[in-house]
């Protein structure tokens, strides 16, 4: 998901929010560890029933691990990167920490391989951008880079001393 976030009072420069798109909510992922715990343990009742003693422990073991590996594909889900594209700098942040800066105007992208990899670089360093959206997106955000890149780079008017915009 890409998402142009408004800039401040200046109004000079854009911001884009990368974030990996979705296919559940919250609610619905822990619909889904009910329905998948419930399914588990409903099987170990009738096996315990049946006789074996051990299906509850294997319910229970299978539930932690189902549990753990919902929790950590919702955490994988909450990555994303922030792309800072002003007058002064263009700045890729993943999470709190800054990997990429650089002055717009030194700024190149390039799209390279058959997945449409999107690469920022400027002076011999280089950030892949966008690497969890899809074809499509990876589309959208290249031409959402150029656009912005191409804004950046150009000279902001001068204004006089004590005039007003």
């Amino acid at each position: 998901m890409i998402e142009v976030v408004p800039t401040g009072a200046g109004g000079a420069g854009a911001q884009l929010r990368l974030r990996p798109p979705r296919a559940l909510t919250a609610a619905q992922f822990r619909a889904l560890f009910a329905a998948l715990a419930g399914a588990m343990w409903l099987v170990a009742g009738l096996g315990w029933l049946a006789g074996n003693v051990f299906a509850p422990v294997f319910a229970l073991l299978h539930s932690a691990g189902v549990a753990l590996a919902l929790r950590w594909l919702w955490r994988s889900g909450e990555r994303g990167e922030d792309i800072a594209i002003g007058p002064g700098a263009v700045e890729v942040r993943r999470g709190a920490e800054s990997v990429f800066r650089a002055h717009p105007h030194w700024v190149r992208m390039r799209v390279e391989g058959d997945d449409g990899r999107v690469m920022l670089s400027s002076s011999g360093r280089r950030v892949e951008v966008g690497a969890f959206l899809g074809p499509a997106e990876r589309s959208q955000l290249v031409g959402c880079l150029k656009e912005f890149l191409a804004a950046a780079d150009r000279p902001q008017p001068m204004t006089q001393p004590g005039s007003r915009q």
